[in-house]
């Protein structure tokens, strides 16, 4: 029983040996990930704006930022980490920057104003005429999806608003963040292994050395001499 006890001990060591190198190798593509997406922020330069007291700040106004976070934390229900919004660390290089990044870009869009210039009447499919002129239409939140294309002063302003650029600006801050959500899971990923390993290892080692000290006394008792009758 005591060998098959062993065995058991040396399996689950090896095991944990394992599961330690995989959580090894998994930190160290986790890393080639950050560095990655380090230099890649480096070389975009692209930064977030404080003030001197360390304020997050957008186009110099607290109250401004705040609007954004707010959209970024209550209306996208995102888990701002406070931690990531360093003001000694101004480029955007983790998920909560890109996800701030991508937040101003959209809170503009959908707050900006529209100057829409018809050349000339317009019939809508319902009968309505809008006369030839230039409008001023404030977006109002709306999201792509939500202007009125029959509309044709809401079919231009929502051309003008939600621009190629931005769309690709917001795309781009999106997968950025996503990079970023992937690495802090494989960091996860990589502890949970050392961490399944190391248990492993220690309860195969601890199994081996409980059956070894079972196995001594019962040595000990089977070498004593036995005495003979004179």
């Amino acid at each position: 029983m005591y060998g098959r006890i062993r065995i058991v001990g040396l399996v689950l060591a090896l095991m944990g040996l394992g599961f330690i190198a995989g959580g090894g190798y998994t930190f160290i593509k986790t890393q080639e990930g950050y560095a990655s997406l380090a230099a890649l922020s480096a070389a975009q330069n692209v930064k977030l704006s404080y003030n001197d007291q360390g304020q997050l700040v957008d186009r110099g106004e607290t109250a401004e930022a705040q609007q954004i976070l707010a959209l970024l934390r209550d209306d996208w229900k995102y888990p701002v980490n406070a931690a990531d919004l360093n003001p000694n660390d101004p480029v955007v290089n983790t998920a909560t920057e890109y996800m701030y990044q991508l937040a101003t870009i959209t809170f503009h869009t959908l707050h900006g104003t529209q100057t829409v210039v018809l050349p000339e009447d317009v019939t809508a499919a319902d009968g309505t005429v809008y006369k030839a002129g230039t409008y001023e239409f404030a977006v109002d939140g709306r999201y792509w999806s939500d202007f009125n294309r029959t509309n044709p002063i809401e079919a231009k302003a929502r051309e003008q608003a939600w621009t190629g650029t931005a769309h690709a600006l917001i795309a781009e801050l999106g997968v950025g963040t996503a990079t970023a959500t992937s690495l802090q899971l494989g960091l996860g990923i990589a502890a949970l292994f050392a961490g399944i390993g190391f248990f492993a290892l220690f309860a195969g080692l601890g199994l081996v050395w409980a059956v070894r000290a079972q196995e001594e006394p019962v040595r000990r008792t089977v070498l004593r001499p036995t005495a003979t009758a004179a």
